[in-house]
């Protein structure tokens, strides 16, 4: 990975622990139904996203 790889991959890799705490939080005090789903969705993006960088 390049530097600008390795960056990425960094700020990633931030986003994706943020995502799963607030995964936690929401599964734990489920106010939105749909919350849920979109943060899921996001968090998959954010790793597909990670698993190319680190193919690459």
């Amino acid at each position: 990975m390049d530097k600008k790889a390795k960056k990425r991959h960094a700020v990633l890799a931030k986003k994706r622990a943020n995502l799963r705490q607030q995964i936690s939080t929401v599964r734990k005090f489920p106010d939105d139904p749909g919350e849920l789903v979109q943060l899921e969705a996001e968090l998959a993006k954010v790793e597909a996203e990670i698993a190319k960088l680190e193919a690459s």
